[in-house]
């Protein structure tokens, strides 16, 4: 099992373990997604890890649906330092930037770009239950 290679800085458990609480995935659901050899505690640890085994990462990212390369390269450092340098940007008033948005919204365009985003989120909520309800019956199946 090989190691992946990157930033020193990036811990990919704690990245793991951010990913998976922003879309509130508990240990114990990875833990069954990931096969009978693993439980809530062995996810724990292995979010306590530096570096994972990237075959481990794949599996993992692979039931988040989020790529790999999101928690190899996530590094909260240079995010926090973006947005700040972003917010510091446009607030600064001591270099006499004063910015102040200019916004062009058509309404009925936002209202529709909110339906297609309900209808996306509908969807997959109706793609989810289905996965949902085969994993019940592979669970009941199962014993």
């Amino acid at each position: 099992m090989a190691h992946t290679t990157s930033n020193p800085k990036i811990h990919e458990g704690r990245n793991l373990k951010r990913f998976r609480e922003m879309l509130q995935i508990k240990q114990d659901y990875l833990a069954f997604e990931l096969g009978d050899d693993w439980n809530q505690q062995k996810v724990s640890l292995l979010e306590q890890r530096e570096k994972i085994d990237s075959d481990i990462l794949e599996q993992v990212a692979a039931i988040l649906k989020i790529p790999a390369d999101a928690i190899r390269n996530f590094d909260e450092e240079k995010a926090v330092n973006i947005i700040s340098n972003t917010f510091q940007e446009f607030h600064d008033q001591s270099a006499g930037v004063n910015f102040q948005p200019n916004y062009n919204i058509n309404p009925v365009d936002e209202i529709m770009k909110f339906h297609d985003q309900k209808m996306e989120l509908y969807e997959r909520m109706l793609k989810e239950k289905d996965e949902m309800m085969e994993r019940l019956e592979r669970l009941i199946g199962g014993r």
